[in-house]
């Protein structure tokens, strides 16, 4: 298992996390909740991908955005995208960009 899904899934069992207004939107169409979310990231083996973004509109002109697919605690297969966050260089949570189920 790699150190960033470590880290991730450290962030999640310790209630460090939150979602974007777009992965909170999404969680509510597909009918899933947080915990559906944090059970599927903690379950994963691995991260699917890892991806660079280049958003003009970040203040960090490069951030990788982490996509995990995997399973609840129900079998139900979750997609989530998200950021590990630092505040003051120090990590301090994961911040979901998107959260639904897969296809």
């Amino acid at each position: 298992m790699s150190d960033t899904l470590v880290r991730i899934k450290r962030a999640i069992l310790s209630g460090r996390y939150a979602f974007s207004e777009k992965a909170s939107l999404e969680l509510e169409s597909e009918g899933l909740t947080e915990l559906d979310i944090a059970e599927s990231i903690v379950n994963a083996v691995a991260i699917y991908k890892t991806i660079r973004s280049q958003s003009p509109y970040r203040p960090q002109t490069r951030e990788y955005l982490h996509i995990i697919q995997s399973t609840n605690l129900e079998g139900l297969m979750v997609y989530s995208k998200g950021k590990l966050v630092k505040q003051a260089e120090v990590e301090t949570y994961y911040f979901l960009i998107s959260s639904k189920k897969a296809i």
